[in-house]
């Protein structure tokens, strides 16, 4: 029910009709199936996904999975939520409609036409973007059309050679920034060192948005293989850490950049041996300039990598140097998640095994008690050993008033990791 509301507690009764026979939840976006019955259309979709192939509620077959959308239902529900609005029951939206399948094919059609206009192709391109960025249910549609297939051959066709087909090329790469991709799809790209070198290319473009679509494929290809050996390839491409740092480090305030630039420099830096090339592009200090403005997931991702970079020789050396890298990990601890806490922890386990500086720093800035109340949490079991090892590590550096009465603070049981 909208708002989490329960309907005990404020005298509101929902109407049986109302309600999902599947979730029994108030129905947002009510579709009916050829059995004649309504179900919310998530739910439905779902049970579908799921590999069922009879309604619900009659257990009849599913001969059509085509779900009709209920629009008298929904607007008898959405007037209900209205009238029970002093209750706090939130109105629901209309919700948005899928793209018509013709009008999907059409656009391909027109994109991958070789004989069409230029200007006909691009527009084309642009309006697929904007369906695939509208919603999922429009990313579904796209796909099911063989636009993956598509938007392929336009990206990597003659790699730009010309300034028609550049463009062309970069905003297929835009639509398919948006998608998933299979692993053979992310073979094509990874197994051929001129299609990576075209996307590395393009992480230099004077254009911040192709930069940043050219970043979210890299990063798509990177994560949908399992090779080792293609992963690490990939990695060890020419300047591929320079451009991804630099659009980590883009100076204007551009979320997308941040948010996908992390991905891609994340996914690269799980292969070990190309760590320390991060190091030297100027991930570190991109890391520490940026690490207060990213979103929560993104925070996590940015500290796992801090933890990971922690972990080389020169990945610890630069972060040492970095004079607010120290304060930061500390306040992050018990801050934005536990996860989050999980990464600072660890950081800080590495940065103050190799420096007493470090550990003078880390103590100055109230990690003692940080990692107190850590190990004393409802945090994650590799946290609290993180914090105990870090505890006892840092024994030396502990205030005299501190270890007075630290005495039964045990450390025995810590088991290394």
């Amino acid at each position: 029910m909208p708002g989490s509301l329960e309907p005990l507690d404020v005298g509101v009764q929902i109407p049986y009709h109302f309600l999902c026979p599947i979730s029994l939840e108030l129905m947002r976006d009510p579709v009916t199936v050829c059995t004649g019955q309504t179900y919310d259309r998530t739910t439905i979709e779902l049970w579908v996904a799921k590999g069922n192939t009879t309604c619900p509620l009659t257990r009849s077959p599913l001969t059509d999975i085509a779900l009709i959308p209920n629009h008298t239902l929904r607007r008898l529900i959405q007037d209900w939520c209205v009238a029970n609005r002093s209750f706090g029951v939130g109105r629901i939206p209309t919700p948005k409609q899928p793209a018509p399948q013709t009008i999907v094919r059409n656009l391909l059609n027109q994109a991958s036409s070789m004989s069409a206009p230029f200007g006909l192709r691009l527009s084309a391109l642009r309006r697929l973007r904007g369906l695939a960025r509208d919603s999922d249910k429009n990313r579904s549609v796209i796909a099911a059309n063989n636009a993956i297939e598509i938007l392929f051959a336009i990206a990597f066709s003659d790699l730009g050679s010309d300034s028609n087909s550049s463009e062309l090329s970069h905003e297929s790469l835009a639509v398919l920034s948006l998608f998933s991709l299979s692993e053979p799809k992310c073979m094509f790209v990874a197994a051929n060192s001129d299609r990576v070198g075209y996307l590395v290319n393009l992480l230099f473009h004077s254009s911040i948005d192709v930069r940043v679509n050219s970043a979210a494929v890299i990063e798509i290809v990177v994560s949908g293989i399992r090779s080792p050996a293609l992963r690490e390839q990939i990695s060890d491409a020419p300047k591929i850490f320079e451009g991804i740092v630099g659009i980590l480090s883009f100076p204007l305030a551009y979320r997308r950049a941040l948010k996908i630039g992390i991905k891609a420099l994340f996914a690269l830096c799980l292969v070990k041996q190309h760590r320390h090339k991060a190091v030297t592009a100027g991930a570190v200090e991109a890391l520490i300039d940026r690490l207060a403005e990213f979103e929560k997931c993104d925070s996590e991702r940015a500290l796992a990598l801090v933890e990971l970079l922690c972990r080389i020789p020169s990945g610890c050396t630069a972060f040492a140097a970095q004079s607010l890298t120290v304060p930061l990990l500390v306040k992050i601890i018990l801050k934005i998640s536990e996860r989050a806490t999980e990464y600072a922890a660890g950081a800080l386990l590495s940065l103050c095994s190799t420096s007493e500086l470090t550990q003078r720093e880390a103590v100055a800035a109230g990690v003692l008690t940080k990692l107190l109340l850590l190990v004393q949490s409802d945090c994650t079991e590799r946290a609290k050993r993180k914090a105990q090892l870090l505890l006892k590590l840092l024994r030396d550096s502990w205030p005299e008033d501190t270890l007075a009465n630290s005495d039964d603070f045990a450390c025995s049981d810590v088991v290394p990791f």
